[in-house]
């Protein structure tokens, strides 16, 4: 008996030792209905983020960006048109840039709209930097849309429609697959009150952009930092560049809009919504790059891909 137990007492202590020398075990994985929740989440995620950019004013449906100094410019899609728009009526209207501000005149016999209402007389035209949005010049019953729009102390005439090729040609959107570990954990390093960063955009511009805090995570046994911005919305905007540019991703950077950090300062960066910005899509965006603090030297193989735009 005594041979029994000092036989069974030497078993449990090397089942111990082997115990003890094990890799510690991991956060227990996922079960099949944490996974579907997770498949379900990011789907509809990307089925909301396709339904924006080829909404009838998404940004699939820009047809066309002119800069305009102070002066007369005549507005149309006819060839003697100061500015020719590539849809619409031939004469739009008239559309005077002063001191003051920009005043549309609408044309002779052109059915517009001012914000919803009809459009009949000379008026004032808000831009895009005015409290409440720029005022929308509607056209072609509703499927063409004018705003004014400033960019680094420039005036420009945005312009969509619902019928431009770039939006009834959209090619789609491509994605690297779902994966939960691109849901990542940050801690929110708040900057002092009224920090700004520059930002500059594809068109050459630099702009102070509200810089509230930044993010840090870990990956790859390492600290990420990006900067945050604070453009006004409810959730932290995140312009970011990583080692997928230009190798899976679109070039110039994409974007994330983040939670505000929690009571604990905690927030979850989910790069597998990673989104490409309008750049990408059309050429009259105006997009913010990301700045030097947030070039990640780093594989980001989440989210969003780069558009492959028709051949045609």
């Amino acid at each position: 008996m005594l041979r029994w137990f000092l036989l069974l007492s030497a078993c449990g202590a090397i089942a111990l030792l082997v115990a003890c020398h094990r890799e510690p075990a991991g956060p227990p994985a996922a079960g099949p209905a944490d996974a579907a929740a997770f498949a379900r989440q990011e789907q509809a995620w990307r089925d909301a983020r396709l339904q924006r950019l080829t909404a009838a004013d998404g940004w699939a449906s820009l047809i066309g960006l002119h800069w305009i100094d102070p002066g007369v410019h005549t507005v149309g899609s006819g060839a003697d048109n100061g500015i020719r728009l590539a849809m619409g009526p031939a004469h739009l209207g008239v559309l005077r840039v002063a001191g003051d501000g920009v005043r549309f005149e609408p044309g002779n016999g052109v059915a517009l709209t001012r914000d919803g209402a009809p459009f009949a007389s000379p008026q004032p035209l808000l831009a895009d930097t005015a409290e409440g949005g720029p005022t929308v010049v509607g056209f072609d019953g509703g499927k063409g849309a004018a705003t004014v729009i400033e960019r680094s102390g420039r005036l420009a005439l945005r312009v969509r429609h619902a019928d431009a090729p770039s939006r009834t040609g959209f090619a789609g959107l491509d994605y690297w697959p779902a994966d939960p570990s691109w849901r990542v954990r940050a801690n929110f390093v708040p900057h002092p009150p009224g920090t700004t960063i520059a930002i500059a955009n594809i068109i050459g511009g630099v702009e102070q952009v509200p810089n509230p805090g930044a993010l840090e995570f870990e990956r790859d046994g390492r600290t990420w930092r990006i900067e945050a911005l604070d453009e006004g919305e409810d959730t932290l905007f995140l312009v970011f560049a990583d080692r997928t540019n230009g190798h899976g991703s679109y070039g110039a950077g994409r974007f994330i809009d983040a939670p505000k950090p929690d009571a604990q300062g905690r927030v979850e960066i989910d790069f597998n919504q990673a989104y490409n910005p309008p750049c990408a899509f059309t050429s009259f965006a105006t997009c913010p790059l990301p700045p030097p603090e947030n070039r990640l030297d780093l594989t980001v193989d989440a989210g969003e891909k780069a558009y492959r735009k028709p051949h045609s």
